[in-house]
């Protein structure tokens, strides 16, 4: 049962997650990864929902999902304060560049090949 419970934080914090990310990016690479990443992490939240409903209380699912979306916030709060803290903003903005370019031309790879 905790093996389960564990399982069921995992799926809910991966996917909240992955929603979460999307936020970061800019209205292009945000749109792109919207269409094509964030639609199923959405699909995945709500199967982990669903299963944490069917398999629990919905005591336990409550308490998963809280869990798992201020496990997610407080995360991106300290990565982005370590980031911020270890560069520059020329070098975060940079980088950030490179992701969302990363992003966009491996999309179009898979869309393609």
């Amino acid at each position: 049962m905790i093996l389960k419970y564990i399982s069921f934080l995992i799926g809910l914090t991966w996917s909240y997650s992955l929603i979460k990310t999307q936020s970061i990016f800019s209205k292009k690479a945000g749109l792109v990864f919207k269409l094509f990443i964030s639609k199923v992490s959405w699909l995945t939240l709500l199967a982990a929902v669903y299963f944490g409903y069917k398999n629990f209380s919905i005591e336990y699912t409550l308490i998963g999902i809280i869990f798992s979306i201020v496990l997610v916030h407080l995360g991106f709060i300290f990565l982005s304060k370590f980031l911020q803290s270890k560069f520059t903003q020329e070098q975060l903005t940079l980088s950030k560049n490179f992701f969302e370019y990363s992003l966009l031309l491996w999309i179009l790879y898979y869309l393609f090949f």
